[in-house]
């Protein structure tokens, strides 16, 4: 394997309602962040975070191309990124203790 150091283009936050990340993903044009109680949107562009979902966030956080994907706890949410709407939900595998979700 190939290894290389990383490049930091840039870095975001810190954001003074935000105690930690517990999962990133990409939908194409913003990055969605778990943050315990919400979802965060956040545009790479500016830096700027121009919606929150108030849904639990606990852990992995996943995009399928029109749905967000977030662990709560023992379940995995299935949520509609325009209303924020939890669609359904499924067991997570490990009950509780699981931590990421691609």
């Amino acid at each position: 394997m190939k290894r290389a150091k990383a490049e930091i283009i840039c870095e975001y936050g810190p954001f003074a309602d935000i105690d930690g990340v517990h999962g990133v993903t990409w939908d194409g044009v913003r990055v969605w962040f778990a943050s315990g109680n919400s979802l965060n949107a956040l545009d790479p562009e500016t830096g700027e975070r121009p919606r929150k979902l108030n849904v639990a966030a606990h852990a992995g956080t996943a995009f399928d191309g029109a749905h967000l994907y977030q662990i709560a706890e023992d379940r995995i949410q299935k949520i509609d990124p325009q209303t924020g709407r939890v669609l359904s939900t499924i067991p997570a595998p490990r009950g509780s203790a699981d931590s990421g979700l691609a």
